[in-house]
């Protein structure tokens, strides 16, 4: 069972992601991603699908044009876990 982070692991966790903002909510983390065009951001999606299916954690997210919203958050342990903060990291990688 993925366990959800405590309130010490969320903020480390937080600070160490600048890009994202944290929806107390849902205790989710959201970013949103500006591309070029449509076919920019539809091809960062396919990167990030690859990624998500190997790691067994799938994003929320939608996408209008040449923008992406992205939301992490794990259903299962009832908020953040660590398996979203390793999974933004990762989408962290794909932009930076």
């Amino acid at each position: 069972m993925v366990e959800q982070l405590d309130e010490d692991e969320r903020a480390r966790a937080l600070d160490a992601l600048d890009e994202w903002d944290y929806d107390a909510a849902r205790d989710a983390i959201t970013r949103t991603l500006t591309f070029a065009d449509f076919v920019e951001a539809f091809g960062f999606m396919t990167r990030v699908a690859l990624l998500a299916e190997k790691a067994d954690h799938h994003p929320e997210w939608t996408n209008v044009w040449n923008r992406v919203d992205i939301l992490l958050t794990t259903h299962d342990a009832g908020g953040l876990s660590h398996r979203d903060i390793v999974l933004a990291e990762a989408i962290d990688a794909l932009v930076d």
